[in-house]
């Protein structure tokens, strides 16, 4: 296959929790020529696979290192605690860091929140994963505190999470690696930005792409646009438009005003 016939892509990394759906969807509808490849990756490895070029960008956890990667900060969440469904705190809407002084809380190796030590009591051993530690807090050895995000993800009957406050947060961003900002990165951070597919910014368009999708929309062609937009000259010998005063016409009007009788006074 020669480099003409090969078919462009954008592989899009996410970490678990984050749901790629909707900017997805976008994506297919405005790019349908250049597929989009999903890459599920976990959050302790998100930006080693786009710095080995697994992925061209992705939706990460902050921080990034900033001196490779730009990132485009999206949102924050909810840090829960999750507990089983019999647990004391499923009586109240949300809780403290205090309030765990005495539970024990599990800290897995994928630990999203950057908290060198939760709240609480420390488990004999960290698990290696969340998922592994959600298997712990289902049978009774002890509590978790994530993103809401992560406690929906691994969601089970048996456990409930609530709103714990006063703790440290995830922030989701699209990070890429800056020196391969290419075309197609472009194209996706205008639609994570929500620009329109009229957009002036992101990446240009030639001249017959702007003419075929102004035809798909119906709309006249840029060259007779201008022109049909453009204000018409009033040809020569006619005269000028209704609010528009001839110079010389009022010169004379002045002039005629000037030489009718004047008023005997009374």
């Amino acid at each position: 296959m020669t480099g003409s016939e090969e078919t462009l892509s954008f592989r899009l990394a996410y970490v678990p929790g984050v749901t790629p759906t909707k900017w997805v969807r976008i994506w297919n509808e405005r790019l349908p020529g250049i597929p989009l490849e999903l890459v599920a990756t976990p959050a302790t490895e998100a930006y080693d696979v786009l710095r080995d070029g697994g992925a061209d960008a992705g939706f990460v956890r902050l921080p990034a290192d900033r001196t490779f990667f730009s990132a485009i900060p999206l949102y924050t969440e909810t840090t829960v605690v999750v507990v089983p469904k019999d647990h004391l705190f499923t009586a109240a809407d949300e809780v403290s860091t205090e309030d765990l002084a005495d539970e024990i809380v599990l800290h897995p190796q994928d630990d999203t929140l950057g908290w060198e030590r939760p709240p609480g009591q420390p488990a004999f051993e960290r698990p290696a994963t969340t998922a592994d530690a959600i298997e712990l807090v289902a049978a009774g050895i002890g509590l978790l505190v994530v993103p809401q995000s992560l406690a929906r993800l691994h969601h089970r009957k048996d456990l409930k999470y609530r709103t714990l406050t006063d703790a440290p947060q995830s922030q989701v961003a699209l990070a890429w690696p800056e020196e391969r900002t290419t075309d197609q990165v472009e194209d996706f951070i205008g639609i994570v930005r929500g620009r329109t597919v009229n957009s002036t910014r992101g990446r240009d368009r030639s001249p017959e792409q702007t003419e075929t999708k102004d035809r798909a929309q119906g709309r006249p062609k840029s060259g007779n646009a201008g022109k049909a937009g453009a204000r018409q000259k009033p040809t020569a010998g006619k005269p000028a438009g209704k609010g528009t005063r001839s110079p010389r016409s009022g010169s004379a009007a002045a002039k005629g005003a000037r030489r009718g009788k004047p008023r005997r006074r009374s």
